[in-house]
């Protein structure tokens, strides 16, 4: 009996020293795993950040020589610069952007995707590094002599960027009984408005602002320069990668107090500074 609860108890003791020694082996073992699959690694390791962007006036735009500039380009480059790597647009259709990053066809969506709840069960977000508003033109031919009311009807047409729950909850803060038409990019939804075919377009802004200077026979804004809306808009990243979004976070930061988003965006949102560079629409 005696012997067999000293076997017992070597056996306990073996256990315990065991586990106590393997337990760091075993914690620094999952820790390398989670590391390895963060998108950092892969960034690192081919030396070149993916960017998943969407054409939009400031943030993203085809220049003359083909390349893409936009306030979300500068601050791509920067983020890779950071990285100590080379960056690569990835154009992206707005409507499907959340399921190409969640693919990997991209590292992040840098495209000033609002932080929306709806969205942030699919993606994770980073914190907060500027913001955008909605903006509100008109058809001048169709609606130049309209009070704001008189959108609210049905037989009012606008048109939205397909895919921008920003855009659609803009238009039924004003116009509930109206119809939305839905484009690919803001481009198409816009022309719409200049044939006539739709009423008003909302977007965000400066694009609204940008085409009531453009075309001032064509387009009018109902409520001037007023935004409707205003959303914060972050880096989204696939679910699952606490050290991407803690690598992002300490970026926005240290850029943030640095002052270098700040001027970006008042290069590419107070000024028309760019306009030349621009490609023809």
């Amino acid at each position: 009996m005696v012997s067999t609860l000293r076997f017992v108890s070597y056996i306990v003791l073996v256990t315990f020293v065991l586990v106590a020694f393997s337990a760091p082996s075993k914690a620094q073992s999952i820790s390398k795993q989670l590391a390895g699959e963060s998108v950092l690694v892969d960034i690192q390791k081919r030396g070149k950040l993916r960017a998943g962007v969407s054409s939009f006036i400031p943030w993203v735009m085809r220049a003359k020589d083909g390349s893409l500039i936009g306030f979300e380009i500068d601050i791509a480059t920067q983020v890779a610069k950071d990285m100590g790597v080379e960056v690569e647009f990835v154009p992206t259709a707005f409507s499907g952007v959340i399921a190409a990053l969640v693919a990997g066809e991209f590292d992040f969506i840098m495209n000033g995707i609002s932080l929306v709840p709806k969205r942030n069960l699919t993606v994770n977000f980073s914190n907060p590094y500027t913001w955008h508003g909605m903006g509100f033109a008109a058809n001048k031919k169709l609606t130049g002599n309209w009070k704001l009311e008189q959108f609210n009807s049905s037989d009012v047409i606008f048109t939205v960027r397909r895919g921008s729950n920003d855009s659609i909850a803009a238009v039924r803060q004003i116009a509930k009984k109206a119809k939305i038409r839905q484009f690919d990019d803001d481009a198409q939804a816009i022309q719409d408005v200049l044939n006539g075919t739709a009423h008003g377009f909302i977007t965000s802004e400066p694009k609204p602002s940008t085409y009531a200077y453009d075309y001032p026979d064509q387009i009018w804004q109902p409520m001037g320069k007023q935004m409707m809306m205003r959303w914060a808009s972050a880096f989204a990243v696939r679910k699952g990668d606490p050290d991407a979004i803690n690598w992002l976070n300490n970026w926005i930061s240290l850029r943030t107090e640095r002052g270098f988003i700040e001027e970006r965006r008042d290069y590419w949102f107070r000024t028309r500074d760019w306009k030349d560079r621009v490609a023809s629409k």
